[in-house]
């Protein structure tokens, strides 16, 4: 059984950042498709930012773009989401998900095999 384990949510202000993370003892992230989700209560879970392979090409959400970037941590075995000037909306359950079959529609769910348990992200004053 593959194990994604995400930490880092919390509550933060709106215009605050975040920065939640995602690792696995079970394999090498480098070599696999890595996305990060959300879902928002009522919501159907929506991709966020996604890294189909390791030569550093990431996709956004438009909903994100220019706030929100997956980061590879090599060293580590972590991915990052690095998550600036979050507002209301992005409230939600963020899950972290990988798959080994290359994909190029990285920012869909049904591309991937493995999901975290999530983390819970509120932005609320």
């Amino acid at each position: 059984q593959v194990q994604l384990v995400e930490s880092g949510g919390g509550l933060v202000q709106p215009g605050g950042s975040l920065r939640l993370s995602c690792t696995t003892p079970q394999f090498a992230l480098d070599s696999w498709a890595i996305g990060w989700f959300r879902q928002a209560p009522g919501k159907e879970r929506e991709g966020v930012s996604c890294s189909p392979t390791i030569d550093g090409r990431t996709y956004d959400a438009d909903s994100v773009k220019g706030r929100f970037t997956v980061v590879r941590d090599s060293a580590r075995n972590t991915m990052w989401l690095l998550m600036n000037d979050l507002k209301p909306e992005d409230t939600g359950l963020y899950f972290c998900a990988a798959t080994d079959v290359p994909t190029a529609r990285c920012l869909l769910t049904a591309e991937y095999k493995y999901w975290g348990q999530g983390t819970l992200v509120t932005v609320s004053s």
